[in-house]
């Protein structure tokens, strides 16, 4: 029972009406070190999230009461955790990373369970370096006026997480932001679809591109003025992606 209240035990919210998959994943989160506490359907899901504030969730597209997308919009509107969605459809990656939802992540039935602890981990790096900047992101930020990053007409508040694009501040997901912060900290420098699975999403394997395209198109729909003719966040066809510094 201390483990369990061990602040530095990370607790993750099982979302899932079916019990196998639950009982699987418990298991062997549970065997990586990992707190579990599990809901069955979406309502329970939210007042669990919002209650227990878990440090990240697994939550599957179909469940009764309300349906996972429902409970992530829900939930990313009071909590920024990140949110790890299963689902059994190609079809529903776009939604899921769509506009408005703030998915972090998503994995397709059948999935290993090696490659969903993979995905766990990342994303829980990837809070840990957003509270715990590393030295080279540091000495980035000191060389940055008042911690902002401009690139033109874009502009980035290192300190409040936020975003400019011609003095208007942008809503962006932490997940949008880093993206954005990656490539400006090197404008006009071409970044793979892979580096930025890599250093964004921390996954150590390749796969999975659509995520970065979704998240790209994502970001385009809030900073450019016209989708179709971007000047800000550029595409290098066949390679990947830069800012543009004018």
């Amino acid at each position: 029972m201390e483990e369990e209240t061990d602040k530095n035990v990370k607790t993750i919210l099982i979302v899932d009406d079916e019990q196998p998959i639950v009982d699987i994943l418990v298991y062997n989160l549970q065997k990586e070190g990992y707190r579990t506490i599990e809901a069955s359907d979406g309502i329970t899901a939210v007042d669990m999230a919002l209650e227990q504030k878990p440090d990240l969730i697994l939550l599957d597209i179909m469940l009764p009461r309300l349906d996972g997308l429902s409970v992530c919009k829900r939930i990313k509107n009071s909590l920024n955790v990140p949110i790890l969605m299963l689902t059994a459809k190609d079809s529903e990656i776009d939604k899921i990373l769509g506009l408005e939802l703030g998915a972090d992540d998503y994995i397709t039935k059948p999935f290993s369970v090696r490659e969903l602890v993979a995905r766990v981990k990342a994303n829980l790096r990837k809070v840990e370096a957003v509270s715990n900047p590393s030295e080279d992101l540091k000495k980035i930020n000191e060389t940055k006026k008042e911690n902002k990053i401009v690139v033109g007409e874009l502009e980035l508040d290192l300190d409040k997480f936020e975003v400019k694009v011609r003095g208007e501040i942008i809503d962006l997901t932490l997940r949008e932001f880093e993206v954005l912060k990656f490539l400006a900290t090197q404008p006009e420098q071409v970044v793979t679809r892979e580096t930025l699975l890599e250093k964004v999403w921390g996954y150590e394997y390749y796969g999975d591109i659509r995520t970065v395209d979704v998240t790209v198109r994502r970001i385009r729909e809030k900073i450019e003025k016209d989708t179709s003719a971007p000047k800000i966040l550029i595409t290098k066809r066949g390679v990947g992606y830069y800012i543009a510094s004018s």
